[in-house]
């Protein structure tokens, strides 16, 4: 089983905190390649989770957790 990031929890904590992706941009400076890789499910630094965690005030399973990833056969 493979596993790989999901941010759906992240997309549902910026509505609760009437946030969007532009916030983090501007706020914290993350970029739109780092941005664009959430987007996609794909792995970005644990600094930058950090960071989101840190100005979201939330616990990291409200930023990002594991899935199944049953897309790609290598």
């Amino acid at each position: 089983m493979k596993l790989r990031p999901s941010y759906k929890p992240m997309e549902i904590t910026l509505i609760k905190r009437d946030k969007i992706k532009a916030d983090l941009k501007k706020d914290l400076g993350i970029s739109s390649s780092t941005l664009a890789k959430m987007s996609k499910g794909e792995f970005v630094a644990l600094s930058v989770i950090a960071q989101i965690c840190e100005y979201l005030d939330c616990p990291i399973q409200e930023v990002v957790e594991f899935v199944d990833d049953d897309s790609k056969e290598s």
